[in-house]
């Protein structure tokens, strides 16, 4: 079966961004979820989820980048979204997040 959802990683002085591809949903929000975690593992101050080429984002992938941005907060590091497909800016943008979490 093909993957939904590829994810790449930059680590750079304290900074990993994240480049996501494809479909955040009920099958893939784990992986997304794992890679995240392991971030604040590594000790990662700041962490960025590049999502351009995503395609889909569901409810379950919107609480996966919730918790993220509250972990972050609360552990004193940094959490935003950059370059976000249209698709994405609409769905924050219905749920009232964009203004929190896009950069």
């Amino acid at each position: 079966m093909k993957e939904n959802l590829e994810i790449t990683e930059e680590k750079n002085n304290g900074v990993v961004k994240f480049f996501v591809k494809g479909r955040i949903d009920a099958t893939s929000a784990d992986m997304l979820d794992y890679k995240l975690q392991n971030a604040f593992k590594d000790g990662q101050s700041k962490i960025i989820l590049n999502m351009s080429l995503v395609e889909y984002l569901s409810s379950i992938g919107i609480r996966v980048i919730l918790k993220t941005y509250k972990q972050a907060a609360e552990t004193g590091g940094k959490f935003n979204i950059e370059h976000p497909s249209e698709f994405v800016k609409n769905v924050l943008g219905m749920t009232a997040l964009d203004s929190m979490l896009i950069e």
